[in-house]
Order: structure tokens, then sequence, then C-alpha cells
């Protein structure tokens, strides 16, 4: 009988966690302290996410929702890479509060947790890339683990709020990071309801509540996850190496197209501060066009350069990329 409220709690807490992820991690040094498994709970909203998209098979298809879920793919990408990537992890350049709170709200429809726990396990990353305190290192770890396995681990559950202060002093993004779930459940309702309408006053459309779900929230939310997480996996494996930097980063040109600009990794691990991360023309790198375009328009403002370093002979170890320091080829 003694045992039952242990039990009971073991069970208990991972299912809070779904609406509340700060329930139970009070003792977070504990928590980490575990060693890293797959738990079943933790997986369950992954195969839920998966099993949405065999919805397809049931809803059918209109070139309306499937627009829509690329939009939405590449809307959702840029909210995750130039936001919750180079704003809250890096404060890369600076924005007003209600644009913070608005880009992080978008940020949020991606199912990826919330900003703060995105931004303490980037910042963790970076302290500890490649090395055995990273929880995400292909390197170490494989590519499966790195890719979607660390995220199933009880231990990289919680977020370590002391090592994001800066967030911390806003309740709007604690509140946001602590119901992580709250967001894309009424980004779904909202599909779905969006779907109604346009199947009842815009017949033409061919579009049912359902197809708009499946679509826009399953299919483009699955994607957008494994884009996302192949710069955690793929970007240390495959590419090219421009700077020697005590990890494995690497830069690729395919991963920086589907995750508009991430794929320039090893750039980044060298100089995390620049907003940019294709230093180069021919780097393309859409999320910094993005946020320069919004630099224009006043939202967003002072965007960090690519420091002179970068361009110095020094810090380069690939013949592939003995481009001249001259200011006309910087970016």
């Amino acid at each position: 009988m003694k045992n039952k409220p242990a039990i009971f709690g073991k069970v208990l807490t991972p299912l809070v966690r779904w609406f509340d992820a700060d329930y139970g991690n009070e003792d977070f040094a504990a928590i980490h302290a575990k060693p890293d498994k797959v738990e079943f709970v933790r997986v369950l909203p992954f195969v839920f996410l998966h099993l949405g998209c065999l919805g397809v098979f049931l809803a059918g298809w209109s070139w309306f929702v499937v627009a829509t879920a690329i939009i939405l793919y590449l809307v959702r990408m840029f909210a995750i890479t130039g936001f919750y990537h180079r704003y809250f992890s890096h404060k890369t350049f600076h924005t007003s509060r209600a644009a913070q709170f608005a880009f992080a709200v978008l940020g949020a429809t991606a199912v990826q947790r919330g900003p703060l726990w995105w931004s303490y396990q980037h910042r963790h990353h970076h302290k500890h890339s490649d090395e055995e305190e990273d929880v995400h290192s292909p390197t170490l770890r494989g590519f499966w683990w790195s890719h979607i396995g660390w995220i199933t681990s009880g231990r990289n559950f919680p977020t370590d709020y002391s090592t994001v202060r800066d967030l911390t002093k806003f309740p709007e993004l604690v509140f946001l990071n602590r119901f992580d779930s709250l967001v894309p459940f009424l980004f779904a309702v909202a599909l779905f309801t969006l779907g109604h309408f346009l199947n009842v006053y815009f017949p033409s459309l061919g579009v049912t509540s359902w197809q708009l779900l499946v679509w826009g929230f399953f299919i483009s939310t699955t994607i957008l996850f494994h884009a996302t997480s192949s710069i955690n996996s793929l970007a240390h494996l495959l590419g090219k190496r421009r700077y020697e930097t005590e990890d494995n980063s690497r830069n690729s040109l395919i991963l920086a197209l589907i995750t508009l600009g991430e794929g320039w990794h090893n750039n980044h691990h060298r100089f995390m501060s620049a907003t940019r991360q294709g230093f180069y023309w021919w780097e393309i790198d859409i999320s910094f066009y993005l946020l320069k375009a919004l630099s224009w328009t006043g939202i967003i403002w002072n965007l960090k350069p690519v420091p002179l370093a970068a361009y110095e002979n020094s810090h380069r170890i690939s013949n592939d990329y003995k481009i001249s320091a001259d200011n006309s080829h910087r970016a």
C-alpha cells in the first residue's frame, strides 16, 4: 500500500505534463541526473502527430489545403528559425515586447515546445556541442537519438529557467512555455473551424474541416518537425566544414533550403551571435532575408552583422572555401 502513491505519481506526472509542462519539475537537478531512455508517455504525442497524417486517406485533398500546408510550413519554419533560434536563443537582434510575444505564439504552433524550453536546450547544445553533455549529438549517440529520441527522454523534458533568466522576466513567455500544448490545440481547432467555414461559404474550393486539419496541422507540422530536427542530426554528419570548430558542425545547402537558412551550421557554430548564418551571397539564408525586411518596417532592429573575423583565412580549413576576403565578396 505504501508504494501506491509513488507508482501513481510516476504515471500521473507525465500525463499532467502534457497540459502543464512545469508540473513535478521542482527538483530539476534530480530529474536531469536520471539516465537517458525512451519513455512511452513522451512518445505518444509523436505517435499521435504522425498517425494524424494518415487521415489524408479519409479526408482527401484539394489544391487549397496543399497550398495552405506549404504556406504554414514556411511561416512557422521562419518563426522557429528567426525567433525561437536567432532571437530567443541567441538574441541576435532586438524587437518589441508585443512582437516578441506574437512570434512566440506563432512559433508555438509548430509543436516544438515552448520558447524558453527551446532556448534553454539550444543554449545548452552550444555550450556542450558534441560533448558528453550534449543531449542530441549524432556523433556520440547516433542519428535516431539526435533526431527524435532525446525528446522522448524525461530527463530532457523540464526547462532549466536559470539559463534563460533574460526571458523569464516576461510572464507571458513563461505562460506559453508552461502550457506549451495550449497554442497547438487552439491552432488545430482554428484550422478545423476555418475548414468548416470555407466548406459552407466557399464550396467551390472543395475544402472540408478534416482536410484542413489533416493538411494544415498534421502533415505540415510533421514535416516541419523533421526538417527542424535534421539540423540536430544531419548537420553534424553531412556537409562541409569551413571553420575548425571544436564540434562536428557542418554546412549544407540542402539543409539550408529546407530550413530557410539553418543549414549553414558550421558558420553558425563559429559565430553564433550573427543574425545571418549564410555568410556569403551564394549561401542562401531566407530567414535572414525576411528578418532584414522586418527591420525595414521597424518591427525588429539592431541585427548583429557577421564579424570581420569570419572572412579571415586563418579560420578556414577546407580548400573548397578559399575565397578572397575582399569586401566585394563579403555578405
